[in-house]
């Protein structure tokens, strides 16, 4: 099954280092972030557990949970969060799903429909697919998916950067341009005219082409 942005996240239950979840049941009223590893104790996927276990609290604060997921036993889960924890200085205190039965992972086209097996026998090369991020809003619709190749380490702050994006344009007619940042200008949709930007946008605001317009950012 493909997926597509503003699809629902499709709903699952499954096995997690917490417990037993109902995926949209856990998401609740928040926004979400799932991302996926293709194996236990992988180098690159060792840092981005610990690096994002770091910065779980400034998820949080924007009230937005986190889970993992990795192709192997809840066991093996626990076992690598000590090593995770010994060399990256955070212990990780989110669920990650064990997702033996490759269930999510094929649920959420990382791997085929119709891949055969469990994680027995398999190593981080026929999981190399596994590695993508998927941003979920309060409405259980995905707002954003990125998929990385096993060689390179996710840039969580740049996903901590989007999400500030969404959740700024979900509340106010704005979009944010190339590299911004929080605090910074943003863009006017086009959708909203001039007398509506008057009264939306009582700061003022600048314009650049007709269909580019900038002001200061709302909140």
């Amino acid at each position: 099954m493909s997926l597509r942005i503003n699809d629902i996240a499709p709903n699952f239950t499954a096995k997690t280092t917490l417990g037993t979840i109902d995926f949209h049941q856990w998401i609740g009223d928040s926004w979400a972030i799932l991302f996926s590893h293709p194996k236990d104790f992988t180098p690159v996927c060792t840092t981005e557990l610990g690096y994002m276990a770091g910065l779980e609290k400034e998820f949080a604060q924007r009230n937005c949970k986190v889970i993992g997921l990795s192709i192997d036993p809840i066991d093996n889960h626990e076992q690598w969060a000590k090593d995770i924890e010994e060399t990256q200085g955070h212990a990780v205190k989110f669920p990650i799903i064990g997702d033996t039965d490759l269930a999510v992972a094929k649920l959420y086209n990382m791997l085929p429909a119709d891949e055969s097996g469990t994680s027995e026998g398999r190593t981080a090369a026929t999981n190399a697919t596994v590695r993508s991020v998927f941003i979920i809003g309060p409405d259980k619709k995905i707002k954003l998916m990125m998929t990385y190749p096993m060689t390179t380490g996710r840039n969580f702050n740049e996903i901590l950067r989007v999400l500030d994006s969404m959740q700024l344009t979900a509340q106010y007619k704005v979009a944010t341009p190339v590299n911004w940042k929080k605090g910074e200008d943003v863009i006017i949709v086009p959708s909203v005219s001039n007398e509506e930007a008057e009264k939306l946008f009582p700061q003022g605001f600048k314009t650049i082409k007709p269909y580019l317009r900038t002001t200061k950012q709302p909140g």
